[in-house]
C-alpha cells in the first residue's frame, strides 16, 4: 500500500521465479531477446544468496564429487577447486554469473501466490509486492519441499529424525547407530560417508537398487528423459531423471558394497521408539533415523491457477503449462537436471518472446 492506502502493483513482462540453474537461463534467454532486467522482467529468489540450492548442501559435498554440473549458458565455470564444498564453489560462480549478465536478481523475496489478475495479466504476490505480468517463468525446483514418508509409530521414536535437506555431513553422527532410508544417490553417498564414522549403519530401501555399469552418453540420457517426460504430459508428478538412470557402479560403490556397507535391507513396516521393526519379527535399534527420500516440486503457490490435473502433477508440453499457455515450468520433471534446466530455459524464454510479440501484434488496431 502507498501513503494513501492503494495497493501498488508492478507491471512487467515476465516475472522469473528462481534463481537456481533453471531460472538463471531463463533470465539469460530472455535478456538475449532484447528484455531487460528491471524494466521488462524481474527475476524473485527467496534464497538469501546466489547459488540456487547448491548453497545448502553439505560440506562434505565436494566439487569434485558432484555429477554431471553443467555449466550456465554464457560462461563457462573453470578452474575450480575439487576438493571445495561444492557449494562455496557453486555459489560463488552463480554470483559473478548474475553480476556478469546484470541480471538483478531481487532476493530474498518470498512468493506466495500466483493468481489471475485484471486485463489477462497473472497476479504475483510476494514479499515485495504485486507484480502483474504477462508471462511467468516458474523455476523454484524441489529443495524447498523433502518428501517424509509416513509409517506407524514415526512420532514414538526417540532418537534423531532428519532429512537430506538438513544433512550436516558425516561428523555428526559419529560413534551413532545409523539407519538410512532411500536408495538415490543422496542416499547411497550419505551412508558411505557415515559408515565410516558410525558405530554401525543399516540401509534400507523400497526396491532393490538397480546399479548401472558402463558409460551413460547422450543416448541414454535421452532416453532416461523421455521416460519421466511422459509422466509430465500425461498429468502425473515427475519422478527425477535419477530414479530412471539407475546408480553409476563406479569404484566407491564397489569399494561399498564389498565391505558390506551397501548392504540393502527391504522397507520396515513401522517404527518403534528405539528403532525399527519388520512385520516377520526382525527389529533394528538406531540412535538417528536420515530420510535420504527425495524432494517434491515446489509449485503450492501456483495453486490458485488451478493447474494440476487430476493425477497430480501439471501437464506440461515443452515448458509451457497446458492448461495456461502464460505458464512456464523449467527444471521439472524432465528438465530437473542442470543441461536440462538450461535448455528449458532457452525453451521458455523463446515461447514467451512469441506470446509476447502476439500479444502486442493481437493489441494494435487496424487502420
Amino acid at each position: 500500500m502507498n501513503d494513501f492506502g492503494f495497493e501498488e502493483v508492478r507491471t512487467v513482462d515476465v516475472v522469473v521465479i528462481g534463481a537456481g540453474q533453471a531460472g538463471l537461463s531463463a533470465a539469460f534467454h530472455l535478456r538475449r531477446t532484447g528484455l531487460e532486467p528491471d524494466r521488462d522482467f524481474v527475476v524473485l529468489d527467496h534464497a538469501p544468496e546466489p547459488g540456487g540450492a547448491w548453497q545448502f548442501r553439505w560440506p562434505s559435498l565436494t566439487y569434485g564429487k558432484v555429477h554431471g554440473m553443467h555449466a550456465l549458458p554464457g560462461m563457462e565455470l573453470t578452474g575450480a577447486d575439487p576438493a571445495r564444498p561444492s557449494s562455496e564453489v557453486i555459489g560463488a560462480y552463480f554470483d559473478t554469473y548474475e553480476r556478469t549478465f546484470e541480471l538483478r536478481v531481487h532476493r530474498p523475496v518470498d512468493v506466495t501466490a500466483v493468481r489471475e489478475g485484471e486485463g489477462g495479466r497473472l497476479r504475483v504476490e510476494t514479499s515485495e509486492g504485486v507484480y502483474a505480468t504477462r508471462a511467468l517463468i516458474n523455476a523454484t525446483g524441489t529443495w524447498d519441499r523433502p518428501f517424509w514418508p509416513r509409517y506407524p509409530g514415526q512420532e514414538t521414536f526417540r532418537g534423531r529424525q532428519l532429512h537430506t535437506a538438513r544433512y550436516p555431513g558425516p561428523e555428526a553422527f559419529a560413534g551413532k547407530r545409523v539407519l538410512v532410508v532411500g536408495g538415490g544417490a543422496s542416499g547411497t553417498q550419505h551412508l558411505m560417508e557415515i559408515a565410516e564414522v558410525a558405530a554401525e549403519t543399516t540401509w534400507v530401501t523400497r526396491r532393490e537398487p538397480v546399479y548401472r555399469e558402463g558409460p551413460f552418453g547422450e543416448v541414454e540420457g535421452r532416453a532416461a528423459v523421455a521416460l519421466v517426460e511422459e509422466r509430465v504430459r500425461r498429468g502425473l508428478p515427475p519422478q527425477s531423471v535419477v530414479s530412471v538412470t539407475g546408480l553409476p557402479l563406479n569404484d566407491a560403490i564397489r569399494a561399498a558394497r564389498a565391505r558390506g556397507i551397501l548392504d540393502r535391507q527391504p522397507m520396515f513396516d513401522r517404527i518403534t521408539p528405539t528403532g525399527v521393526a519388520w512385520d516377520d519379527g526382525r527389529t533394528v535399534d538406531v540412535d538417528v533415523i536420515l530420510w535420504a527420500t527425495g524432494f517434491r516440486a515446489a509449485i503450492d503457490h501456483l495453486a490458485p491457477l488451478r493447474l494440476r490435473e487430476p493425477g497430480g502433477g501439471i501437464q506440461v508440453e515443452g515448458t509451457r503449462a497446458v492448461r495456461d499457455e502464460r505458464v512456464h515450468l523449467v527444471g521439472y520433471g524432465p528438465s530437473a537436471s542442470t543441461i536440462g534446466a538450461n535448455r528449458a530455459g532457452r525453451a521458455a524464454a523463446s515461447d514467451i518472446r512469441r506470446l509476447l510479440h502476439h500479444d502486442r501484434t493481437a493489441a494494435t488496431p487496424v487502420v
